[in-house]
């Protein structure tokens, strides 16, 4: 590793467990002992980071003697990124701190349909809306997949043939002028809603999204980032078949879980809908040990209760092991882990 870079993977080590800290911040030697860095190369790493407005000083630690040492903490609002979620009928737009706490948003129709061009105008307006003048590290784009998060180009979006192929994060950042990031929706749904940290990352977690489509981010056990799979197709966690001789799907099977939770919303439904969606994520927790299900998109927001009771009780009864799996309401949107996703190098987190 040169020099640049391990320089800069130092100062990510220090601003994650600063912004962990939050406004008590931490000292230099408890920095030291957590990174495996010298209280030297701390102290180089500080100054760099004060010089860029990065951190400040947040009072001094509790005296044991000797002369009480200053403690460091991040500075939220020294940069900002902008997150984007754009659904099939709905574009919602965030700005963050530092602190990934939300300062501004926004929220209107969006016709995915329309064709790329169309969409990239009201992602750029929306970006304008909520960043205004701040300084912005990047904007994370959340978009149905499937897509290749490395290169932001959607694959065959089902129902929307005209985006394969789209470089939409390269178009972006041509008329954004910043760093942009580009997933699916589900896949910054768990990036933000797992949560970091040496003890989250202990830990398998899939969020399953209900909104106009079904579908699923994943991280795995002892990763610190989301789980893309080689081509970027993971997570395509609706067109599971739960009936064999079921209704045709868009994606052109039948008897997805999709289609099945879909009809069953659209009829008012709900509790079977929450049973097919228990149904799909209880295949999930058996295939791959999932510790916690995260439940989110504006279906659940609707009737959360209904959501978690009866995928509760559809995985609680198909548990095959020992221990409780942890089902739960989402804490944060779509847009916000878009968000999350634009923020991560500054953290050394690719998602």
């Amino acid at each position: 590793m040169n020099l640049p870079v391990l320089r800069g993977h130092n100062d990510a080590l220090v601003l994650d467990l600063l912004r962990g800290a939050g406004p008590a911040g931490l000292g230099r030697g408890d920095l030291a002992n957590r990174t495996g860095l010298t209280p030297q190369a701390v102290s180089k790493i500080a100054a760099r980071l004060r010089e860029d407005g990065l951190v400040a000083d947040a009072g001094r630690e509790a005296s044991t003697g000797g002369k009480p040492r200053t403690l460091l903490r991040l500075v939220p609002e020294a940069r900002y990124a902008v997150g984007v979620h754009l659904d099939r009928d709905e574009l919602t737009a965030v700005r963050v701190d530092l602190a990934g706490r939300v300062v501004a948003d926004g929220r209107g129709p969006l016709d995915f349909g329309a064709g790329p061009e169309a969409v990239v105008e009201e992602a750029v307006r929306a970006v304008a809306r909520v960043g205004g003048d701040r300084p912005l590290l990047g904007v994370g784009v959340a978009a149905p997949g499937p897509l290749d998060g490395r290169t932001g180009v959607l694959g065959r979006v089902t129902g929307f043939p005209e985006w394969e192929g789209f470089p939409l994060r390269e178009v972006l950042e041509g008329r954004l002028g910043v760093p942009v990031r580009v997933d699916k929706d589900t896949n910054a749904g768990v990036a933000a809603g797992a949560g970091f940290g040496v003890a989250a990352f202990g830990e398998a977690v899939a969020y399953v999204h209900v909104g106009t489509g079904l579908g699923a981010g994943l991280r795995l056990a002892g990763a610190g980032e989301v789980y893309r799979g080689r081509r970027s197709a993971a997570g395509e966690f609706g067109h599971q078949v739960l009936r064999l001789d079921g209704p045709a799907c868009r994606c052109g099977g039948r008897g997805c879980a999709e289609v099945l939770c879909l009809d069953a919303v659209a009829g008012g439904r709900l509790e079977e809908a929450a049973r097919i969606v228990g149904e799909a994520a209880a295949n999930l927790v058996a295939l791959l040990d999932v510790d916690r299900v995260l439940l989110g998109g504006r279906v659940v927001a609707a009737a959360p209760g209904v959501f978690l009771e009866g995928v509760r009780g559809v995985v609680g009864a198909r548990s095959f092991v020992g221990g409780a799996v942890r089902v739960e309401l989402a804490e944060v949107g779509v847009a916000e882990g878009a968000a999350e996703l634009a923020l991560g190098p500054l953290f050394g987190r690719g998602g």
